[in-house]
C-alpha cells in the first residue's frame, strides 16, 4: 500500500487559476477567494493528478462504511459511454430553493424535480472521478473555461455556495450524459435541515432511499445510525 501525501497550498496553487472563474458563482463568501480553491479539487483534478492515476475515489469525512470500498471501485466500470464522473443524487430539495427563478420561468422543467424522473441535483460526497476520461472529454473541459461558466449561471440564474458540488449540478442540467449515477445507497445523506426551512411538503420524494445503505453521510453534522 503506496500512501502519497499532498500539499494543500501547492495544490491550491495550481487549482486557483483553472477555478478561479467559477470561485464568484460557486462559494460562500462574497469575492473569490484563494483559499476557496480546494473546494472545487474534484473539478480540475484532471489537471493536477500525474497522468499515470486514471481513477480517484474522493470522499467526504463524514462518512461511515457498511460495505467494502472497493466495491465502490466497480463502478467505474459501470459508467456509460461519454461519462466522466459517478455521484449521487442530492438527497434534500436544496436545488428546488436554488434554480426557484429559472422553475418560475420554466413551469414544466425537471430541473430541482425530485427523483425519478426530476434532476434534483448532486452531492458530491461521494464522487468517482475518472480521470483518464476527464482529460479525454473535450465537452468536459470546454465547461470549465471561464464563459461556458458564465454563459450557464446566466442561463439558470445561478447563484451557490456549495463549491464543486454546484458546479457538477449545473452542468448536469445542462449535460446528464457525463454522469453515471450511483445508487442513493452509496451515499445516503442524512441531514433533513429543508425539511425544517420551508419544504415539508416534497421533503420526503427526494429524502427516501430504497435498499441496503452502503455508505451513510452525516452531513449537516448529523448522528450517523450506531450498528
Amino acid at each position: 500500500c503506496q500512501v502519497i501525501v499532498h500539499d494543500v497550498n501547492e495544490l491550491t496553487e495550481k487549482l486557483f487559476p483553472i477555478v478561479e472563474a467559477m470561485q464568484k458563482h460557486f462559494s460562500a463568501g462574497s469575492g473569490t477567494y484563494y483559499s476557496d480553491s480546494i473546494f472545487f479539487l474534484s473539478v480540475a483534478m484532471h489537471r493536477i493528478m500525474p497522468k499515470e492515476i486514471t481513477r480517484i475515489i474522493q470522499v467526504d469525512l463524514d462518512l461511515k462504511y457498511k460495505t467494502n470500498i472497493r466495491d465502490l471501485f466497480d463502478e467505474f466500470d459501470s459508467f456509460p459511454e461519454g461519462a466522466v464522473i459517478g455521484i449521487a443524487r442530492e438527497m434534500q430539495p436544496v436545488y428546488r430553493h436554488t434554480f426557484w427563478q429559472y422553475r418560475r420561468e420554466n413551469p414544466h422543467t425537471k430541473v430541482g424535480e425530485p427523483p425519478p424522473d426530476g434532476l434534483p441535483g448532486f452531492n458530491s460526497g461521494v464522487l468517482l472521478l475518472n480521470l483518464e476520461a476527464m482529460r479525454q472529454s473535450k465537452l468536459y473541459n470546454q465547461l470549465l473555461e471561464p464563459t461556458m461558466v458564465q454563459k450557464l449561471t446566466e442561463k439558470y440564474h445561478f447563484k451557490g455556495h456549495l463549491g464543486d458540488q454546484d458546479f457538477f449540478t449545473m452542468v448536469g442540467m445542462e449535460h446528464p450524459e457525463l454522469f453515471h449515477v450511483l445508487d442513493c445507497t452509496w451515499n445516503r445523506q442524512l441531514c433533513t435541515w429543508w425539511r425544517d426551512h420551508g419544504y415539508s411538503d416534497v421533503f420526503d420524494q427526494y429524502f427516501q432511499c430504497e435498499g441496503e445503505v452502503k455508505i451513510y453521510h452525516g452531513n449537516c453534522n448529523t448522528p450517523i445510525p450506531e450498528d
